[in-house]
């Protein structure tokens, strides 16, 4: 697990900076990065529905909970336990593995690795923002006590996956005039699709507002 948690955060670190995918500029290095942006596309495009509904969710409880846990968080139960339940849906395309993603090349890695950042990280956190509402409802005080002083941890965690989310749509469309635009990718991927893809994985679709304030020890 270690080892596969460290991939995945160097997968979102390179997504973010946008500088860890193999680039080639040979013309066969760039026909690969091109088939390999376009695969990436085909995937995103279909994840956009499970990726709707946690957004959907994640949207109408993060308001109630980027401070921080009330006191009684019974009113939010039901909807973070919705939102784990949405995330826990969110699916990783094959292409997505591990394994498979760390032979990509060009934007598609980088995009991969944003991808694979908001899905981690927003199923991690909302099953233990879960997880720490139960300790407060049930739990003795003293784990009561702890969970409301470290659930912090997992609502930054939901944050910073969708920050990551936020910029995919940034990546596509920049690695896709990097390659030529629509002249080069031969109608494989047009410059239609690449927009509405950028659109649905854009800051202003997918960022959570307020920004998170839940502070630890709290």
């Amino acid at each position: 697990m270690r080892g596969a948690a460290s991939t995945a955060a160097l997968l979102l670190l390179c997504g973010a900076l946008g500088g860890c995918g193999h680039e080639d500029s040979t013309p066969t290095g760039l026909r690969l990065q091109r088939e390999d942006l376009v695969l990436v596309a085909r995937a995103l495009r279909q994840a956009e529905g499970p990726v709707a509904r946690e957004l959907a969710a994640a949207k109408a409880v993060w308001p109630l909970i980027a401070r921080g846990l009330p006191a009684d968080p019974s009113a939010v139960a039901g909807p973070v336990r919705g939102a784990a339940a949405a995330a826990a849906a969110l699916p990783l395309p094959a292409l997505f593995s591990e394994q498979t993603a760390a032979q990509l090349t060009g934007p598609g890695f980088n995009i991969v690795g944003l991808y694979r950042g908001y899905q981690g990280l927003s199923l991690r956190g909302w099953q233990q923002i879960a997880a720490a509402i139960e300790q407060v409802q049930h739990g003795t005080p003293k784990a009561a006590r702890f969970a409301h002083e470290n659930v912090a941890l997992y609502i930054e965690s939901v944050y910073d996956g969708h920050f990551g989310l936020a910029q995919v749509g940034k990546k596509l469309t920049d690695g896709f005039r990097k390659l030529k635009g629509p002249a080069s990718f031969g109608g494989s991927l047009t410059g239609a699709e690449v927009a509405a893809l950028a659109a649905n994985y854009s800051e202003a679709n997918d960022r959570l507002q307020p920004h998170v304030e839940a502070k630890l020890g709290s």
